[in-house]
């Protein structure tokens, strides 16, 4: 993929700014016009890549037509089913019909749009943000950010020179009670932290289908993309494509890239990550054609002794565990608990650690819209998306391989072990290409 010649003022903004870019740094929607509603010319127009049931239900109807901050210029899927049916979505909510493509690049390429919305599946990921990035967007990228590792190092490289804004969706970092959370452990209410362990389920595969012909609204060899060709049936694509390695890494990515980003925050580890790595169990499905493991047990740890181990059996959430107590996590306030209720209630003074906060109704998406105004990075940054994810491909690394790693998180690569280093990325059907 090519940058286009010419850069608009916009890109050039971003460029100039990159230097100035630090840690999250909230600042008011105020700032964008007086009144509650934006003027148009303050509104951030975007553009949504992949608008099936997450990115049409979760984003487009449920964040971006219902915020007056954003103009929703343009929709996109391989599926024209799903990229019709936001298209009346788009007009319906908005009294405007929306550009519609099939093609991403002919979305990115358009001048009028500022931000993207990448909710494809997974392995298009890479690809989408850094032709966003390299036409002058800035990037909300669904979690989890990557395939593979080496796609990680390259968003945050060319995020680094375009100077780009880029949330990545782990919205659990913006969520209250993790935020409360990971404010207890870093100001030190549970002791130091010795272990921490996230749940985060096991897969439902469906039932094995035989190849048929792709369904005519589908774009199917446009959808595999740079995943290796694959004969089509309904449960290998849509929701069911992240049981497949070639386009997804199962649990441990889908919802590791929750829970390990988590732990990742609360260990303050957003540019570093584990040291070891080990698979202590793990189970296939014994026929079909699914690759991903279904159950397992993954055991990290940190330079500082800490111990992370990511379960797909028990209660969703994640335990801490420290010198001093416990704390337990999840999406459900009501399952918040601790050694000490107290803790429960507890909040964060003016001489404790506070974490950035966004106080609305949709506070990832707005902290994405306040950091392009800033050109701050965002609570989830590009950077910390990939190395949470780094977190989950490291086990699966590890359960392909069954035994012990050792990774430098600085260098970002195995040490002393070729054969691991190879799975750090992996080729891409041509045309397509990093």
């Amino acid at each position: 993929m090519t940058k286009p010649t010419g850069p608009s003022r916009r890109t050039f903004l971003k460029t100039t700014a990159a230097a100035t870019l630090a840690a999250p740094t909230i600042v008011s929607p105020s700032i964008f016009a007086k009144g509650d509603t934006p003027a148009p010319s303050d509104r951030v127009v975007v553009g949504s890549i992949g608008v099936g049931d997450l990115g049409r239900r979760h984003h487009l109807n449920n964040k971006l037509l219902v915020n007056p901050r954003i103009q929703v210029a343009a929709v996109c899927d391989v599926d024209r089913n799903h990229r019709d049916l936001a298209a009346n979505d788009v007009l319906t909510k908005s009294g405007k019909m929306p550009g519609v493509y099939k093609d991403f690049r002919d979305l990115c390429d358009r001048k009028d749009i500022d931000a993207v919305f990448v909710v494809t599946p997974d392995h298009w990921h890479a690809l989408v943000s850094i032709y966003a990035m390299e036409t002058g967007k800035d990037v909300y990228c669904e979690k989890p950010l990557t395939l593979n590792i080496e796609e990680g190092k390259k968003m945050v490289e060319v995020a680094r020179r375009y100077g780009a804004v880029f949330q990545t969706g782990s919205q659990q970092r913006s969520e209250g009670p993790f935020r409360q959370a990971v404010e207890l452990i870093r100001n030190g209410k549970i002791g130091k932290v010795q272990r921490v362990d996230t749940y985060i389920g096991n897969i439902d595969a469906g039932k094995w289908q035989a190849p048929i012909t792709p369904p005519p609204e589908l774009d199917w060899n446009f959808w595999l993309g740079p995943a290796p060709y694959a004969d089509y049936f309904p449960n290998r694509c849509h929701y069911q494509f992240r049981w497949f390695s070639d386009y997804s890494g199962g649990k441990m990515t889908d919802w590791g890239a929750h829970h390990n980003d988590i732990t990742q925050w609360a260990l303050e580890k957003d540019q570093s990550g584990p040291v070891k790595v080990r698979c202590e169990q793990a189970q296939f499905a014994p026929d079909g054609p699914h690759d991903v493991a279904l159950e397992f047990d993954i055991a990290y740890t940190y330079a500082d002794g800490v111990e992370l181990h990511c379960h797909s059996q028990g209660k969703n959430g994640i335990k801490f565990t420290g010198t001093d107590g416990w704390v337990f996590v999840s999406r459900s306030q009501k399952e918040f608990d601790a050694h000490d209720k107290a803790l429960l209630t507890w909040q964060a003074g003016d001489n404790d650690v506070n974490l950035p906060r966004t106080e609305t109704k949709h506070p990832h998406h707005d902290n994405f819209l306040d950091c392009i105004a800033s050109r701050q990075r965002p609570i989830c940054d590009v950077e910390i998306g990939h190395r949470s994810a780094t977190v989950c491909h490291l086990g699966n690394i590890a359960i392909r391989l069954g035994r012990e790693l050792q990774w430098d998180p600085a260098k970002e690569e195995f040490v002393g072990d070729d054969q691991a280093n190879q799975l750090v990325g992996k080729p891409m059907r041509a045309p397509w290409h990093l």
